[in-house]
């Protein structure tokens, strides 16, 4: 009896323990994958908790954290997919330790404003309210879970919050305000992001030191960073409205010109160190020399240069109305454009071509590095070139120029009206079909007084020639605008400074040298065979052997390694309208 009593315990005793093992298991393998995650991906040694396991979260809990919050009710789609991933692990806790990455992170946050950005967005008050809570939370393990769910949910909502403004943009460049931006956008997913800062996940991009993503933001950053400074120490002064100088004048406004650009480098970027200690403006006693001499002209020309102006070391006009913006502006206009970096794609590919129409310049860079540039001439106001990003496919040897019906309407139609072989003085024709389809016909039998844009079926084009309004070479990059890039018969045009002549496209300066490059790899088309077949007057598509992607972008300021910074018109009053949006 003794006997089977003892059996009949220790098979229960082996039931019980069989029912608590896998539990057990469980709970081991998880507390020993945490110790592992713990030091592998923070660095940082961990020690067993005997307080108990760490708390979990779930969909409902997080939902109603970010929904609680204004400031974070626009990240709780990244909010859910991080937590999901991880099962609703906590991410910012080790054995109800924080990691590393959240104090680097509330560092990050503290000096938002470095980055034209406001740090009240975030939040991080009430973080630190909390992380000093749990500080004092005791033995009371109940509050502490509860503080820690609250603080974890907190720091992905702030994180969230930051990164969508750093890495994506403050304002959305879709929106009707800034409905001119349709360059592809930077898809960074901001769930997978948070992963990596946590080290959960490996990737190619600088979130794990929460940098940014192009080198050129971090250059308009050091240039805020000086203007900054050199505002703090008291700015630069305002030149009379009436100064006029010239090399060796003697006169007592040098005196202001010469604090203006000595005070900083020439567009007011100097060193921290000089900015720091530049001399205030309201201090402007001090004795200054009044010969505006070669240095001083350097100085005007350098300050020009870095502006898109003429170098001619004159002080009046332009350069007058230049050197008179405020620094204050000038601080605008450099957050402004690291915001349009931000709506860039997080990594451009190797090789593309770019358009930057404030500058009125082409760069095409191969593997990364600037291989060709030169000037071009981009839209008028009111026929503003659009900014949007597409893929080259083709260059057009000898095109024809198809005329566009608003010309026909506004320009043609009575000349035609009265005389349609007219359009033989213009070397034009009247075409049915396109391509090697396309038939001519005899205008006169067009009734040009009636014809509209409904009832017009043909196209009307200019043929291959000296007067052809698109030169000799068309690169086309298919898109709903209808922008291209071309050439033409008006190079006089290249010298302006200012160059938004055009109804839209952008033309360039040296559309020969820019075919030649761009069928390099192509044995049949070197220089020779591209200007023979232009010399035939025939249109000619020559495709590329693998399409180019191209961005016409709107950058009104941008800087050097150095921080050094130049400026350009808003033109197009983009600044203007993303100012209203982005400061209000």
């Amino acid at each position: 009896m003794r006997f089977k009593l003892r059996l009949h315990f220790l098979t229960l005793a082996l039931f019980l323990g069989l029912l608590g093992l896998p539990g057990l298991l469980v709970s081991c393998n998880s507390q020993s994958d945490q110790n592992s995650q713990a030091s592998s991906k923070t660095g940082t040694p961990t020690t067993a908790d005997a307080s108990g396991p760490e708390p979990r979260l779930d969909s409902v809990y997080v939902i109603r954290a970010m929904q609680s919050d204004a400031r974070f009710k626009a990240q709780e789609r990244w909010a859910r997919k991080f937590y999901r991933e991880r099962q609703f692990r906590l991410g910012w806790f080790r054995q109800h330790q924080l990691v590393p990455q959240a104090t680097t992170f509330l560092s990050v946050v503290a000096k938002a404003k470095d980055d034209g950005l406001d740090p009240k967005r975030y939040d991080t008050k009430q973080i630190k309210d909390m992380i000093a809570a749990l500080g004092s939370v005791g033995q009371d393990t109940a509050r502490r879970n509860e503080l820690e769910r609250k603080l974890d949910v907190a720091l992905s909502g702030s994180y969230f919050a930051w990164a969508s403004d750093y890495y994506r943009g403050v304002a959305n460049p879709r929106d009707t305000k800034n409905e001119a931006w349709k360059v592809k956008r930077n898809k960074i997913k901001l769930d997978r992001a948070l992963m990596t800062i946590l080290r959960e996940r490996e990737s190619t991009y600088p979130y794990y030191d929460f940098a940014p993503l192009h080198p050129e933001y971090d250059h308009l950053k050091k240039a805020l960073a000086l203007l900054r400074a050199r505002q703090a120490a008291g700015g630069w002064p305002t030149l009379p409205a009436t100064t006029h100088l010239k090399p060796g004048d003697n006169l007592p406004v040098v005196a202001l010109l010469r604090q203006r650009l000595l005070g900083g480098e020439a567009t007011g970027q100097a060193p921290a160190a000089v900015a720091a200690n530049a001399t205030p403006v309201n201090n402007v006693t001090k004795p200054a020399a009044t010969t505006y001499d070669a240095d001083l002209v350097k100085e005007v020309k350098n300050f020009q240069r870095d502006l898109g102006l003429p170098q001619t070391g004159l002080v009046s006009g332009e350069t007058l109305r230049q050197l008179n913006v405020p620094i204050q502006e000038r601080i605008k206009q450099v957050i402004l454009n690291m915001e349009r970096w931000r709506w860039l794609p997080k990594k451009f590919e190797p090789d593309y071509l770019l358009v930057n129409i404030p500058e009125y310049r082409l760069r095409v860079y191969e593997q990364g590095k600037e291989a060709l540039t030169m000037r071009v001439i981009v839209g008028k106001t009111l026929t503003a070139t659009p900014v949007f990003s597409d893929k080259m496919e083709y260059v057009v040897l000898s095109p024809y120029w198809n005329v566009p019906y608003s010309i026909i309407d506004k320009e043609l139609r009575g000349r035609l009206t009265a005389d349609p072989h007219y359009l033989d003085r213009l070397d034009m024709e009247v075409v049915k079909g396109y391509g090697r389809k396309a038939t001519v016909i005899d205008p006169a039998t067009i009734d040009w007084a009636n014809v509209t844009q409904a009832n017009f079926k043909y196209t009307l084009r200019r043929r291959p020639g000296p007067k052809n309004d698109l030169g000799e070479v068309k690169f086309i990059f298919p898109n709903s605008n209808d922008i291209y890039l071309h050439d033409t018969p008006h190079g006089e045009l290249f010298s302006q400074t200012k160059r938004s002549f055009s109804h839209g496209c952008v033309r360039v300066e040296e559309p020969v040298k820019l075919a030649t490059y761009l069928l390099r790899d192509n044995p049949n088309w070197d220089q020779t065979a591209i200007e023979d077949t232009i010399a035939q007057r025939r249109e000619k598509y020559v495709p590329l052997k693998e399409k180019l992607p191209v961005y016409l972008v709107y950058l009104t300021a941008w800087a050097d390694a150095d921080g050094h910074a130049h400026f350009r018109d808003d033109i197009y009053g983009h600044d203007k309208a993303l100012a209203k949006e982005y400061f209000n």
